[in-house]
């Protein structure tokens, strides 16, 4: 179950939205790197952190998974975002160098199946910046964000995804300390809450961001053979045996 694309921008447009959109695009942004010359694709909701980076990019587009709906994105000039299936995603084997997912993974039917489409689509090196929500986190247990909804992940658990599906993780950070209420005043405080929590390291951090590297080569599947038996049904008439003849003529 996932928000649809009305609530998604409700909450990015809200007060808590923006303190979201401050810390985790802070994150992502550290983990962006160079991006001149470069594709890059957004799954799930992303818009709200590929504002930055258009300028830079040789292209940008936007996926939105169809349970959730889609948007024009951006708002002005040609449109660069799209309704799909997130299984089947209309691209070319290795034609995108970035990909950022968000409010997607958690929501997705099959997460091994999304990691392993977004494994074929990317160039060899290319990078993968996942978000997801921390399962220890008070973001993944209320259900007033995007965050609360879907499956929440462990560090163990991503880990444990991501090598079985051809990624090796590099880099990783926690973010939103603050709890998920809609207060002003509490909102004001937010800065400090994350001064702390990831001074500190706590772990109650709302969100995973892990930044990957596909994998090069692809391990080989081993599996066991069969041994074809040949079954008779059981109900089967067994054919009638030949009568024995007596040997020589018959007297007369």
């Amino acid at each position: 179950m996932s928000m649809d694309i009305t609530d998604l921008r409700g909450f990015y447009g809200s007060a808590l939205g923006a303190v979201t959109r401050r810390f985790v695009g802070g994150a992502i942004g550290r983990f962006w790197g160079p991006l001149t010359g470069l594709r890059v694709l957004g799954l799930g909701f992303a818009t709200p952190y590929l504002w930055g980076i258009r300028d830079e990019c040789e292209r940008v587009l936007a996926f939105m998974p169809a349970q959730q709906g889609v948007v024009n994105w951006p708002p002005t000039g040609a449109s660069a975002s799209t309704l799909v299936d997130p299984l089947i995603m209309p691209l070319p084997d290795s034609s995108i160098d970035r990909v950022l997912v968000v409010h997607a993974l958690e929501t997705v039917e099959s997460p091994t199946e999304l990691l392993h489409e977004i494994w074929r689509i990317l160039t060899p090196g290319g990078r993968i910046i996942l978000v997801a929500p921390n399962r220890r986190g008070l973001w993944a247990r209320m259900d007033t964000t995007p965050f609360g909804y879907g499956q929440p992940y462990s560090r163990s658990q991503l880990k444990g995804l991501m090598r079985q599906t051809w990624f090796s993780p590099e880099r990783w950070a926690e973010t939103l300390y603050v709890p998920p209420l809609r207060s002003r005043v509490l909102l004001r405080t937010a800065q400090a809450w994350e001064r702390v929590g990831s001074g500190f390291s706590l772990p109650g951090a709302g969100v995973h961001i892990v930044e990957a590297t596909k994998q090069l080569y692809r391990p080989g599947i081993v599996r066991a053979a069969r041994r074809r038996t040949r079954l008779v049904p059981v109900l089967a008439p067994a054919p009638a045996r030949a009568s024995r003849v007596t040997a020589g003529k018959p007297r007369a």
